[in-house]
């Protein structure tokens, strides 16, 4: 069985699943490089098109490419399908309050050089904290990137509607907003739906099956105790704590 498509933006499309890279970053226990890149192939072949990375996440980047690179000769021939790599910008926190153009040039500079690209296909842009300004002065910066082709398309994560909407205001084209979403963490539906469909906005949801607590094999299992196996079970446990 195939793996729907949806199209993200103007002919874009991408598959329903997206592969993520967390667990690609360590804290999910060892990672072998050749294991990971032959998985990535298997992916792909299984119809999951769409990979998710980050700046931030140690080496995920430099995996992905070398993944890319590998397979270049497969991609060319049509022995497998293309494929759509969404990176996050994630800006240090420490550099909140001074972030200029040339930082986040560099950075954007980095995450292509490390995945192989001439063009990032979609930037999703994160900001720690909504107390430092700069979020939008940098969405500003990231269209100047778009517009010297450097990215096709611009993402958030985890903006909320009126931030959101001030960057919207500042004539930065959005395409997604990477959001938390299941059955036990619904908050987006709350601030965000009506903004979203008014500008043709995508949700890219990540969390839906709670890092794997929403499964077959805690259903009428025993409350798991800690220390828990790796860190997406210690991050959704802390959600299903905080919602009840």
């Amino acid at each position: 069985m195939g793996i729907d498509r949806i199209e993200l933006k103007n002919g874009y499309t991408i598959s329903r699943i997206i592969k993520g890279g967390w667990h690609l970053a360590g804290g999910h226990g060892a990672v072998d490089e050749q294991n990971a890149i032959t998985d990535m192939r298997k992916f792909v072949e299984a119809g999951i098109t769409t990979f998710d990375c980050a700046d931030i996440y140690t080496g995920v980047e430099e995996l992905i490419g070398k993944f890319l690179n590998k397979h270049k000769e497969a991609f060319s021939s049509g022995e497998i399908a293309p494929v759509q790599i969404h990176t996050k910008y994630v800006p240090d926190y420490d550099a909140l309050s001074s972030l200029k153009k040339v930082d986040t040039e560099r950075i954007i500079d980095r995450s292509l050089k490390r995945l192989g690209l001439e063009q990032l296909d979609l930037v999703q842009f994160a900001w720690w904290d909504y107390q430092f300004p700069r979020y939008v002065e940098t969405a500003v910066h990231l269209a100047d990137l778009q517009k010297q082709g450097k990215i096709q398309y611009i993402g958030v994560t985890n903006f909320d509607a009126a931030h959101l909407q001030e960057i919207l205001d500042a004539g930065v084209k959005v395409a997604s907003n990477q959001v938390q979403y299941s059955v036990l963490d619904q908050r987006v539906e709350k601030g965000s739906n009506a903004l979203v469909q008014k500008h043709g906005i995508q949700y890219l949801c990540y969390g839906v099956v709670a890092g794997g607590f929403l499964s077959d094999r805690y259903l009428n299992a025993p409350d798991p105790t800690q220390p828990l196996e790796n860190r997406s079970l210690t991050k959704y446990r802390l959600i299903i704590d905080e919602f009840g």
